[in-house]
């Protein structure tokens, strides 16, 4: 790495580079029922060259670590460098950060490459048994399994080395239940950057127990009514509205893009109950590292407070542009593509009520307690599938309901938040944005005034 940062500067006269390398072993199940569908492990190693040339990037990758095709990818950067300079209008610039010398060591206590692919298999085809003898109702059940242990590199020209282990658990179960003509659908993530120690604590049976009994409880459930309701928003939900509804409009790269609040920054845009962090150094959270792909450490970032937009998520070229600090949000799934501005533990933090304060007042409402899916757009729309929702019928939990929806306008929401709770869970999973990256996102018990509720008319 060294030579090739040396080989930039004297052969090409680059005064930026950054060179990314890995050394990661993957572990890849899908099982159905109790079948195994696939299983895949294999080894990933390669390395990522970016340039920064006259205000404009140059990028390359190649899984090799050989140094001939490596040569010949700097060389495919400079050249990409070079020719975009040579048009560019607004040359990027990039923040300045104190260079790092680190080696960040993963100890686990079952680390996932220790663990045979046997055992792997059989924890899942137990969590998959556990699921479909719940009852002779469930009919399905799928899940997906991921590990992947081993150590990037980062240098860079301005004297930056970081040699930093990685280690993630993923599981995700589904399950379907039907009666008649009712079928419900149940949901559970299963994340950690600790070890595989984890299905010792979530065990197999735990794990499915909880995936089947959610779907066999929905059943029972009814449609909800359609329209305008108070509603108290369990943490599950709480975090997917932060981070679908809230945290991607942060994003810098998104916020320059045309996101609503890109001219709300240091103006009130929630009720005083709402502050809101992404946060990279929750311990063992699924979000959490030491340093981003440009080098740069993670942090607690605010991003709102009281209510007021106080920051957004940067990576070292927006920074620039906002005449701020790196957040340390510069994120790649792979050495295969470059960095980009991503979330990593994204929350709405604790107050001081306690649910029984919160749903005291609620005359007729939803409980919202864990969420299907969500998504939202620049403009500030959102939606967010429920998979778990009970009635509050005079400051009491009720019947459940099936298949409801919340949606809405993300400022307006949060200007309706009117308590907040002082548990606080966070909950792992995974985040799109052209590449995938592991994430975590929560809070405490929230409740909303007003809330669009998708259901039967």
């Amino acid at each position: 790495m060294a030579n090739i940062v040396k080989l930039a500067e004297e052969k090409f006269g680059v005064k930026h580079i950054e060179v990314r390398a890995q050394k990661l072993l993957k572990t890849m199940l899908t099982v159905k029922e109790e079948r195994v569908e696939a299983a895949k492990e294999g080894i990933e190693n390669g390395i990522a060259i970016r340039v920064l040339f006259n205000g404009a990037w140059g990028f390359a990758s190649i899984g090799t670590l050989k140094t001939e095709p490596i040569i010949k990818a700097l060389t495919d950067a400079c050249t990409m460098a070079r020719v975009a300079s040579s048009s560019i209008k607004n040359p990027i610039k990039l923040a300045k950060h104190k260079a790092s010398e680190d080696k960040v060591v993963a100890k686990a206590r079952k680390n996932p490459a220790h663990i045979s692919i046997e055992e792997k298999i059989s924890t899942m085809t137990t969590i998959a048994r556990t699921v479909l003898m719940f009852d002779r109702r469930i009919k399905g059940c799928t899940i997906d399994y991921l590990d992947s242990v081993g150590t990037t590199y980062f240098m860079n020209s301005e004297g930056s080395y970081i040699e930093q282990d990685k280690l993630y658990v993923w599981a995700k179960i589904t399950a379907t239940a039907k009666e008649g003509d009712v079928i419900t659908f149940s949901r559970e993530e299963v994340g950690s950057t600790v070890g595989y120690e984890i299905f010792d604590s979530e065990t197999p049976e735990l794990i499915g127990d909880r995936t089947a009994k959610r779907a066999i409880d929905q059943l029972r459930a009814k449609p909800p009514k359609g329209g305008k309701f108070e509603a108290v928003l369990g943490p599950n939900v709480v975090g997917v509205f932060v981070h679908e509804a809230f945290g991607h409009l942060a994003e810098a790269d998104l916020a320059l893009s045309g996101s609503i609040i890109m001219d709300k920054i240091g103006k009130k845009i929630a009720s005083d109950h709402v502050t809101i962090y992404d946060d990279g150094t929750v311990e063992g959270a699924f979000g959490s590292f030491k340093y981003d792909d440009e080098g740069v450490p993670a942090q607690k970032t605010l991003l709102i407070k009281d209510g007021v937009i106080v920051g957004l998520m940067h990576n070292r070229e927006t920074a620039s542009k906002f005449k701020v600090e790196s957040t340390g949000n510069a994120r790649a799934e792979n050495y295969r593509v470059e960095p980009i501005i991503r979330m990593r533990n994204t929350y709405m933090a604790p107050r001081d009520y306690t649910l029984e304060e919160m749903l005291e007042d609620v005359r007729f409402g939803y409980y919202f307690k864990s969420f299907r899916g969500g998504q939202a757009n620049l403009d500030g729309t959102f939606q967010v599938g429920i998979q778990e929702a009970y009635e509050i019928v005079n400051g009491e939990i009720g019947e459940p309901v099936r298949n409801a929806s919340i949606s809405g306008n993300t400022l307006e929401t949060l200007h309706k938040v009117d308590a907040v709770g002082k548990d606080f869970e966070l909950w792992p999973g995974r985040c799109g944005k052209g590449q995938t990256a592991f994430v975590c996102d929560g809070g405490p018990h929230i409740r909303v005034k007003e809330v669009i509720v998708g259901g039967s008319a």
